[in-house]
């Protein structure tokens, strides 16, 4: 007859059997857990990488200050020193045309005067000296009128003739160029006849020679 003993032990259950997964096969929540796991652990930036295949690149970025330091001050500068020449230039000019209208006028008035005035016995001494006041063709002219006719009329008549400027005017005036416009009354005797007096309005045309203005033209109008 079998004891207890013997009996309980034979009534122990055989444990069930582990089924192992054939070869080539996983489990599928295990496969799934996986993933998500790796998913989590390489984050968006792997991802970012794996789909582009590599890394964003670096936007290049402008040093604003270099560019104003290198390129718009020495732009700016160059700009200021332009328009700094360029005033002096015209406040320079501007000095030499003014000077050239007050040495213009008072030559024009002086050189006038001595072209229209003189004495019988000095007539020759007084409009040669006029002569040296003129240039180009019309001293020529002058010249020869006077040579051929003011100077031996003077003589002969004893014709003294004065000249006065009340008013003038500058026309035109350049450094090296000017016009000048001249009222002038001019009182002729002859002999011992009574004077005689005339006005004109005479436009004078003068050139600056190495410095000195000389009259070019004398047209009376």
């Amino acid at each position: 007859m079998p004891s207890e003993t013997d009996t309980s032990i034979g009534q122990q259950e055989t444990p069930p059997e582990t089924v192992e997964p054939a070869d080539g096969q996983t489990d599928t929540s295990d496969a799934l857990e996986a993933i998500e796991s790796a998913h989590e652990a390489d984050g968006p930036d792997t991802e970012l990488e794996c789909n582009e295949g590599e890394p964003a690149k670096k936007r290049r970025t402008i040093n604003w200050a270099r560019v104003f330091a290198f390129i718009v001050l020495p732009v700016l500068a160059l700009l200021l020193a332009v328009a700094a020449g360029y005033l002096k230039w015209q406040n320079g000019l501007d000095h030499r045309v003014g000077v050239a209208r007050i040495e213009s006028v008072a030559a024009a008035k002086d050189t006038t005067i001595a072209l229209l005035s003189y004495k019988p016995d000095t007539v020759e001494k007084d409009l040669g000296a006029a002569e040296e006041r003129l240039t180009g063709t019309f001293k020529d002219s002058y010249t020869q009128l006077t040579h051929d006719v003011v100077i031996p009329g003077a003589q002969q008549k004893h014709i003294t003739a004065v000249a006065t400027v009340p008013a003038v005017a500058s026309v035109q005036a350049t450094p090296n160029h000017a016009v000048v416009l001249l009222y002038v009354n001019q009182t002729t005797i002859i002999a011992t006849d009574a004077p005689t007096d005339s006005v004109s309005i005479v436009r004078v045309t003068l050139d600056n020679v190495h410095g000195k203005w000389l009259v070019s033209e004398f047209d009376p109008i």
